[in-house]
């Protein structure tokens, strides 16, 4: 009987613990890092533009939650997982970071959201396309937020396949995320009732696409997909303008950032059709927003750098309203709540850590209905974030209840 007792006093002294651990703010400071491409092909869509929205959204937030203080650290993961994972545990491990995001290369993200699980740290990702995300390497405190393969290639196939496009051709660029992308677009075009006529595959950082455009042409496509993206997505379009396909040819990136839009210039982008999850003058509250990044920038933002912005306002707002840094009260109270905000329309968190909210089918304007600089896309749809992403029956998460 003695025994019994205090095992039961033990008990609740250890939930006790528990609770006592998961309230309040550890270290007295929210620690959030930035891990992103500072070097590389995708600083200007993350970079320097990551860290200034992070530190737009912490100035907004007050710079204190709970009333303690904020504060920012970012690093380069140079595009190399090892190197991305080896931060983030020095980060987590002994400098008391409590969360970390952009992860804008898909190797790494998954390497950091392995070592979230592990450590019961928040990792959300605004800069990963892989699905594989919010399917394998899902986790009770990690967030996949902007966009992904499988929401990018849908609501462009299916968007256009409504105007009765059904013929497709895709280029794609001979790694990982062209064949993943090309097997997605695939499968879209398929589901919707089309044909891919034929698929080509070019080397990374291609010196010339003239032979793929060939192919391309002599398919007799009505549309072609680029599964490829910077500035192999530029050059790709730049030959098909040579040979005068995109008179007759509708081209659709995979992936457009609005940073390649303004590399590439309306003479050449005009007429081309892609999903975006952002576009700066879409509203008054997403163009306010966009003109003090600008100022500080001087330049548009991304939708990653617009998500960072999101991310942080959110996950900070989760943290006040659970009244703890700890990692999975504060993911569980982001999956309560409705996120609409500069970036994100009708949003939520789902069980497996993926943030659905509204796509939209850009157009890139043509220089004649262009009324100035960055005045760049038409905003043609949008789907709502139910129809854009990966259902749950389709997913291999270990969180999701299949019903």
């Amino acid at each position: 009987m003695t025994h019994l007792k205090i095992t039961a006093a033990a008990a609740m002294l250890a939930c006790t613990t528990l609770a006592a651990q998961a309230t309040g703010i550890s270290d007295d400071k929210v620690k959030i890092g930035v891990l992103t491409d500072m070097s590389g092909q995708y600083a200007d869509s993350g970079g320097k533009g990551s860290v200034e929205a992070a530190k737009m959204a912490i100035e907004d937030f007050g710079g204190k939650v709970q009333g303690k203080p904020i504060e920012l650290v970012f690093a380069d993961h140079q595009n190399k997982a090892d190197i991305g994972g080896t931060k983030a545990r020095q980060w987590w491990d002994a400098e008391g970071v409590d969360m970390i995001m952009d992860l804008n290369n898909s190797a790494i993200a998954g390497a950091v959201f392995t070592l979230a699980k592990e450590r019961n740290k928040v990792a959300i990702s605004t800069g990963a396309l892989s699905t594989g995300l919010t399917n394998e390497f899902c986790a009770p405190t990690t967030v996949h937020y902007t966009v992904d393969s499988y929401s990018l290639g849908k609501s462009a196939v299916e968007s256009i396949m409504a105007q009765g496009k059904k013929d497709w051709f895709i280029l794609a660029v001979d790694y990982a995320y062209g064949k993943v992308t090309a097997a997605t677009v695939t499968d879209f075009v398929k589901e919707s009732g089309g044909k891919v006529l034929g698929t080509v595959y070019h080397p990374f950082n291609a010196s010339d696409f003239s032979s793929f455009m060939m192919q391309a042409q002599a398919s007799k496509a009505q549309v072609v997909a680029l599964a490829n993206a910077t500035q192999d997505t530029v050059n790709s379009i730049k030959t098909a303008r040579e040979f005068g396909m995109t008179r007759n040819i509708t081209f659709v990136p995979q992936l457009i950032y609005i940073n390649d839009a303004h590399a590439m210039g309306l003479e050449l982008g005009q007429g081309l059709t892609f999903a975006t999850a952002f576009y700066w003058d879409r509203n008054d509250e997403s163009r306010a927003w966009s003109k003090k990044y600008q100022a500080r920038m001087k330049k548009m933002p991304s939708m990653n750098q617009a998500s960072v912005y999101s991310a942080v306002t959110q996950y900070l707002k989760a943290i006040d309203a659970a009244g703890t840094d700890e990692g999975v009260a504060v993911t569980n109270q982001l999956k309560k709540m409705k996120i609409n905000d500069v970036f994100s329309q009708n949003g939520y968190v789902r069980e497996d850590g993926r943030m659905v909210h509204d796509m939209f089918l850009a157009q890139m304007k043509s220089p004649k209905e262009s009324k100035g600089a960055w005045d760049y896309y038409k905003i043609l749809d949008t789907i709502p974030g139910d129809k854009a992403f990966q259902p749950l029956s389709k997913s291999t998460c270990s969180l999701v209840t299949k019903k």
